[in-house]
C-alpha cells in the first residue's frame, strides 16, 4: 500500500528537542575551555526514546463477509488504548513472528478497542490464514502504535474509492465526514455483495452517499461520482489504483489520496546483482522484481511485512556496492551504518550488493 506523506517521526512525536541539543553542545564545548580536561562525562545528547511495544489481547473474532473475519483488540488490562486517526495502521506481530499491517476501520473516539478486517488469501504468505485460524478470544499479541500515512483532511466536498477489502482505511473516513457535514460520496466495488464487508454500517451512515458496484466501472466512471472539486480518497487493488491516477483530472477533483495493499509497481528498475555475504551466492534481481522477492527465493524465512519501504520489517546488513535508498523509513544514520530494505531499494547502475542475509 503506498504511503505518499509521512510524519516526520513516523509515531506522531516530536524530535528530540532542539534547544536541549544546542545547550549541551555548548557545554561539551565549554567544559574543556574552562581549564578542566580532565573531567570525564558520559555523553549527554538525547536521542529519539524508543516506543514500547503494545501487548493487546483478542476480544471480538468474527465472519463478517465471505471469506473476511473481523477482529477486535483490547489491552489485557482494559487501559485505553492509544488514540488514532481515519487512516492510521496498526503493525502486529503475530504469534508465529510474522509482521503485518492492517488499517483501522473502527470508530477512533472509541479508545477501548483497535478492529481490524482480514480477508483470507491463501497465497498471501500466511499472516491472513494464521488471524481466520489462530487468532481466537484470548490470544495475545504484540503491536506498535498505530501510524498514519493516509490521513483524512476535512475537504468541503469528498470522493473515497474502495476496491474489496480496501474500505477497511476509508470506513472511519466515511463516519468523519458525515460527522463534520462534509459533500462526501463512497464507492465500493467488489466481485460479489456476499464478499463486501461493513455495507450495512456504511448504509447506515447516509444511504444517498453510499454506491456498491459488482460489475465492472472505469476509473472515469468511479471519478465521475465526485462533487466538483472533491478530494479523492482511494485504496484498492493494483490495476484500480493505476486505472484511477491516469483517469484522475486535476482541473476536476481538487487531490488524490492512495493507499496500495503492496508494493507499487517497478517503473525505471535496472538489473542487478546481489551477493550474500556469508555464503558468497549471488544472485540476480530482474527489473520488474524487488531484491526482497528474489531473496525469499533463496532465503524463505526472510522476514517482511509492508513491500513499502515503510514499515523496516526486511532490514538487512549492507557491507558493499552502492545503493539506491527508496524507502521511507531509514534515517542517515541508518543509512550510514549499513541499513537496506530490499522490499524498495535497488543497486546504482552497474554495481554489485553485498547483503548479510
Amino acid at each position: 500500500m503506498d504511503l505518499e506523506a509521512l510524519p516526520p517521526d513516523l509515531y506522531g512525536r516530536p524530535g528530540p528537542d532542539g534547544f536541549l541539543r544546542r545547550m549541551t553542545a555548548f557545554a561539551d564545548w565549554y567544559d574543556p575551555l574552562m581549564g578542566r580536561p580532565g573531567l570525564r562525562r558520559s555523553p549527554r545528547r538525547p536521542g529519539p526514546r524508543p516506543t514500547p511495544p503494545l501487548h493487546l489481547v483478542v476480544t471480538v473474532h468474527r465472519s463478517i463477509a465471505e471469506d473476511v473475519v473481523e477482529l477486535r483488540l483490547g489491552d489485557p488490562g482494559g487501559s485505553p488504548l492509544p488514540a488514532w486517526q481515519p487512516g492510521a495502521r496498526i503493525e502486529l506481530t503475530l504469534p508465529s513472528g510474522l509482521v503485518r499491517h492492517y488499517s483501522l476501520c473502527g470508530d477512533p473516539a472509541d479508545r477501548s478497542s483497535y478492529r481490524i478486517a482480514v480477508r483470507r488469501l491463501p497465497a498471501g504468505g500466511g499472516g491472513s490464514t494464521e488471524i481466520h485460524d489462530r487468532l481466537h478470544p484470548g490470544v495475545r499479541l504484540a503491536a506498535r502504535r498505530p501510524r498514519n500515512g493516509f490521513a483524512f483532511c476535512a475537504e468541503p466536498a469528498v470522493l473515497l474509492l474502495a476496491g474489496g477489502i480496501g474500505i477497511t482505511p476509508l470506513l472511519p473516513m466515511a463516519r468523519q465526514a458525515q460527522h463534520l457535514g462534509l459533500d462526501w460520496r463512497l464507492v465500493h466495488a467488489g466481485r460479489s455483495a456476499a464478499s463486501m464487508p461493513f455495507t450495512e454500517e456504511l448504509r447506515a451512515l447516509d444511504p444517498s452517499r453510499v454506491e456498491f458496484l459488482t460489475e465492472p466501472a472505469s476509473a472515469a466512471e468511479l471519478l465521475a461520482r465526485a462533487p466538483h472539486g472533491a478530494a479523492v480518497y482511494c485504496c484498492g487493488p493494483a490495476p484500480m489504483l493505476a486505472a484511477v491516477q491516469r483517469a484522475y483530472d486535476p482541473t476536476v477533483t481538487r487531490a488524490l489520496h492512495f493507499e496500495r495493499f503492496g508494493a507499487a509497481p517497478i517503473l525505471d528498475g535496472q538489473p542487478f546483482t546481489v551477493r550474500l555475504g556469508e555464503s558468497g551466492e549471488q544472485v540476480t534481481v530482474p527489473a520488474d522484481r524487488s531484491a526482497l522477492d528474489v531473496l525469499r527465493e533463496v532465503r524463505p524465512g526472510l522476514p517482511y511485512s509492508c513491500h513499502q519501504g515503510f514499515c523496516g520489517t526486511c532490514k538487512v546488513r549492507l557491507t558493499g556496492g552502492t545503493p539506491v535508498h527508496r524507502d521511507r523509513r531509514l534515517t542517515e544514520g541508518d543509512r550510514a551504518a549499513g541499513a537496506f530494505l530490499p522490499c524498495v531499494s535497488r543497486a546504482a547502475e552497474g554495481e554489485t550488493l553485498v547483503l548479510e542475509v
